[in-house]
């Protein structure tokens, strides 16, 4: 990735991230929707930007020591994919 394409991406994610109307879900809705797919302890959220859309990454570690990436989208709360790591 080039740096411009870099620089124009990160601003693009700024933009979404600082206006409410993009972000419909907290944090919190999300790490609660990824553990009723995928139940467990959350051992890291984040808000990202991924594809053009803005997501939310929840790793889940399992009871059995599985651990999964819950992909959320920040602005339905839909679960866009579940993926074992």
């Amino acid at each position: 990735m080039t740096n411009q394409n870099r620089q124009n991406q990160n601003h693009h994610w700024h933009e979404h991230y600082q206006n409410p109307q993009y972000r419909r879900i907290t944090i919190n809705q999300a790490m609660a929707i990824a553990l009723e797919r995928v139940p467990g302890q959350v051992v890291k959220a984040e808000l990202d930007y991924d594809d053009g859309m803005l997501v939310y990454e929840i790793d889940i570690r399992t009871a059995e020591g599985h651990k999964y990436e819950v992909k959320i989208d920040a602005n339905t709360g839909a679960v866009l994919r579940v993926k074992l790591d």
